[in-house]
């Protein structure tokens, strides 16, 4: 499967060739849209089945329209969505996806719940088999953000200074930081879980929480443990990232190896992307990660989704299936 690519409206093909301005993989806020000020979801199933997918994820910047296109679109069906789904606007004027399932705010927590509850609706319309739920972080001053120590663990990487004393400093800062912030956040991501699994109980729609990008972000594989002990694998699973697992690795935070060891009987579906440096959303193939160990702990028949940056060419979009084909992964 893949997600979306960047299909300005400005740039639709004419009769005899592709779209000139095709990007292929995840959208991102910030990227040229054409006058309409939105992507095209017919030009993104049209090029996704040419370069060989026949499944796509909806992914959760994508407005009510572009949804909607995707469902009704006979090139490719939709296997999963990326909650919040649609992207909408909320009350507060914030994007859908800026809300956090772990937030103290219990405004701002029952509305983030009722989003993931409404991607699940969706997904039951779209005859989805599943959602990808990111279940929120750790507080800092009211706001879900990144802990000072690892902002400066990743300065120190990007500087080519990977270990050291001062490295292990901040590591041990950033253990201690987040210890001390899930005794507060926690208790209401699992509250959001525990709404969302009742919601989702009877749709016939399996949720996947992903592992994270940022430390201060939930679950831990620790957490994912817990979390999946109270629901049964058909409703809530592990939803795998490479690129997230791979990026707090080389960080030295979380070990990437333990993901699949101890939670691959309950992996129900995986991102797929390479890293480079600390910079992921890479297409498989122009990064160094070691896929070995996906091939070997990734479970068979699970949903492996294409989630690469946009401004990656087609051809190393299309180069990617081969590649991992090669490995074992596919």
């Amino acid at each position: 499967m893949w997600s979306q690519g960047r299909f300005p409206m400005g740039d639709r093909p004419d009769a005899d060739g592709d779209p000139r301005s095709a990007r292929s993989g995840r959208p991102r806020t910030g990227a040229r849209l054409g006058p309409s000020g939105r992507d095209s979801m017919v030009q993104f199933a049209e090029a996704a089945s040419r370069l060989g997918f026949p499944a796509v994820e909806i992914n959760y910047v994508i407005p009510p329209q572009g949804v909607d296109e995707l469902i009704a679109s006979n090139h490719v069906s939709v296997v999963s969505l990326h909650s919040p789904t649609p992207r909408v606007k909320v009350t507060d004027g914030r994007w859908s996806d800026d809300l956090n399932l772990a937030a103290l705010d219990e405004r701002e927590r029952a509305y983030a719940v009722r989003l993931a509850c409404d991607t699940i609706d969706c997904a039951a319309q779209a005859g989805a088999r599943y959602v990808v739920v990111h279940l929120g972080g750790i507080e800092t001053e009211g706001k879900s953000r990144m802990f000072e120590s690892e902002r400066r663990l990743r300065r120190l990487f990007d500087s080519g200074v990977p270990s050291g004393d001062e490295v292990e400093g901040l590591r041990r800062q950033a253990l201690l930081e987040r210890r001390r912030g899930a005794v507060q956040n926690l208790p209401q991501a699992r509250r959001s879980l525990a709404d969302i699994a009742d919601h989702a109980a009877n749709s016939g729609v399996a949720v996947g929480l992903e592992n994270r990008f940022h430390y201060h972000e939930f679950p831990s594989v620790d957490e994912t443990h817990e979390l999946l002990a109270g629901y049964p694998p058909d409703l809530i699973g592990f939803w795998l990232d490479v690129g997230h697992a791979e990026v707090l690795d080389r960080l030295g935070l979380v070990p990437k190896n333990r993901w699949l060891d101890e939670l691959g009987q309950r992996c129900i579906g995986a991102h797929l992307h390479d890293v480079d440096g600390l910079a992921d959303h890479r297409a498989p193939g122009l990064g160094d990660v070691d896929w070995s160990y996906i091939a070997r702990g990734l479970p068979p028949g699970v949903p492996r989704v294409f989630e690469i940056n946009q401004k990656t060419p087609e051809e190393a979009v299309s180069a990617a299936i081969p590649f991992l084909h090669e490995r074992g992964v596919l």
